[in-house]
């Protein structure tokens, strides 16, 4: 059990904030635990499941990705008008897909090839991705999408489910994937140590590549489950995802430097953020305050972070960060 809660302490640190969280809305707002409200919870988050799901993947490869909202965007909108020629929405899903992992191919190619800082690439297209869909929209919503593309064509209920029901299988495929995979360990391998990577015979540059090009596919995918929650596409989707996605990677335990983490951090993660606003407006509380909140929690993520990974099973933490060798 010791070696247990050592090798999820992390995973259990936010897990025990987000029970704590639970708990006191329970106490102050029992109604928050409405079959209704929990449903709408799960379905309003499972797109930032998603991408917080491939910024795993990109965080665990020592990179960054902070263009996704932007990307979220732009496939939004393209799933929008892709819905009203009257394609058939399982060609819109896979349209929306790749034009998801284009984007984040090219990324991937600037960041691995070309061995640009990821933190810069992304920034820029972030910019670029907004301001070409703001320049060829206009800003404008897309409106009178077919009734087949709202809800996948059935009712909410269902609707809903398919969602909850794609999240989930992505979720666990991407978890087993990365623990048993080659891929995977590839993945924890660049984002430990490059160098000893390449010496090992892996190639750093292909893994950066179809780590972008997969949280690309992710984004595309996402952006279509939310669209089809509504019935017009607006122009600005998206924006705040990119740093509520790290934020919730980072508090879910995934190491920012990479090469650390699990699938199941970020869930908390995600569960943790995505609950918060929710539950203050059930207990009265400004929802304003939602974003200073997270900020805190994710500090406290980081500065977790710092005294855990400096505090070893078999060594004990002084004052000024030194790990001493205990008799």
């Amino acid at each position: 059990m010791a070696f247990t809660v050592e090798k999820y302490k992390r995973e259990i640190s936010a897990a025990a904030a987000f029970a704590v969280l639970l708990i006191v809305v329970g106490i102050a707002a029992p109604s928050f635990f409405e079959a209704g409200n929990l449903r709408d919870l799960i379905v309003n988050n499972a797109a930032t499941m998603l991408i917080a799901v491939g910024m795993t993947v990109v965080i665990l490869a020592g990179e960054i990705d902070i263009s996704v909202g932007s990307q979220f965007a732009v496939c939004s909108i393209a799933a929008g008008m892709l819905a009203k020629t009257g394609l058939p929405i399982v060609f819109v899903f896979l349209c929306v897909l790749l034009i998801g992992a284009a984007m984040g191919a090219l990324n991937g190619l600037l960041i691995g090839s070309f061995r640009l800082p990821s933190i810069i690439v992304t920034l820029a297209m972030l910019v670029i991705w907004r301001d070409a869909l703001r320049w060829s929209t206009e800003g404008a919503w897309v409106q009178d999408l077919p009734t087949d593309f709202q809800w996948f064509g059935l009712r909410q209920g269902p609707g809903e489910l398919v969602i909850v029901v794609v999240t989930l299988v992505l979720f666990v495929a991407a978890a087993w994937s990365m623990r048993n995979m080659v891929a995977g360990r590839k993945v924890y391998a660049v984002g430990s140590d490059a160098e000893a990577a390449r010496l090992a015979g892996i190639d750093p540059q292909a893994v950066v590549f179809w780590v972008f090009a997969v949280m690309g596919a992710l984004v595309g995918i996402a952006a279509l489950l939310n669209a089809i929650r509504f019935s017009a596409v607006p122009g600005n989707a998206g924006l705040g995802l990119e740093l509520k996605a790290i934020a919730a990677v980072v508090v879910g335990g995934t190491a920012i430097t990479g090469g650390r983490g699990r699938m199941v951090g970020t869930l908390i993660g995600v569960a943790l953020l995505g609950t918060i606003g929710t539950a203050l407006t059930f207990v009265g509380i400004n929802p304003f305050w939602e974003k200073a909140i997270q900020g805190a929690i994710i500090l406290a993520a980081l500065a977790s972070d710092v005294v855990l990974g400096r505090l070893g099973t078999n060594g004990r933490f002084d004052l000024i960060g030194k790990r001493t060798a205990q008799n």
